[in-house]
């Protein structure tokens, strides 16, 4: 089946709390203003390899890039008023120790149970018996998606796109 980005248009942000990487649990449903989501299918750890085949696996690659220039700008979008978040499917632990590693400012939440994603019908991809999400990045407001992209490449450069975009957004004499 073929995923129609355009079919995530005005959909509601499934109002699910989510485990944090700073500990305790966020529902970007419920948070107040605008809520951008990087949706990301896996970071990597040293001395771990990465799943069999991920080199062959367009985009699969970039994580780690696209979730460290979303924490260098992240005080850029809280001064746009925008809450930024970084999503997969990997676990809690899993998640904190890259947040962590890497010194990220940006929250990483976990969908390891797949529930948040499998709501939207967000495009997944498999390798042997492990899921991952592609990769895509949702804006929402009040709860509900008002812009999105998919694909996401390079992944690098998805936080600088969404700035641009997010000025073009705001009022005459703001930002």
């Amino acid at each position: 089946m073929t995923f129609d980005p355009a079919s995530l248009m005005g959909a509601a942000l499934p109002d699910r709390a989510l485990p944090s990487s700073r500990g305790g649990r966020v529902n970007p449903a419920r948070a107040p203003g605008r809520v951008l989501v990087f949706i990301y299918p896996y970071t990597g750890r040293p001395g771990v390899p990465d799943p069999e085949g991920w080199d062959k696996i367009p985009n699969a690659h970039g994580s780690t890039p696209q979730a460290q220039a979303y924490s260098a700008a992240y005080s850029e979008y809280l001064d746009l008023g925008v809450k930024v978040f970084g999503l997969s499917l990997q676990t809690p632990d899993w998640q904190a120790e890259a947040a962590q590693r890497l010194a990220l400012q940006v929250p990483l939440l976990s969908d390891a149970d797949g529930q948040w994603s499998e709501a939207l019908a967000l495009p997944r991809f498999t390798i042997g018996t492990t899921h991952y999400l592609r990769r895509l990045t949702l804006l929402a407001e009040a709860g509900r998606i008002i812009a999105l992209r998919f694909p996401v490449d390079p992944p690098a450069g998805d936080a600088a796109h969404w700035l641009q975009s997010l000025r073009l957004m705001l009022p005459r004499g703001q930002g």
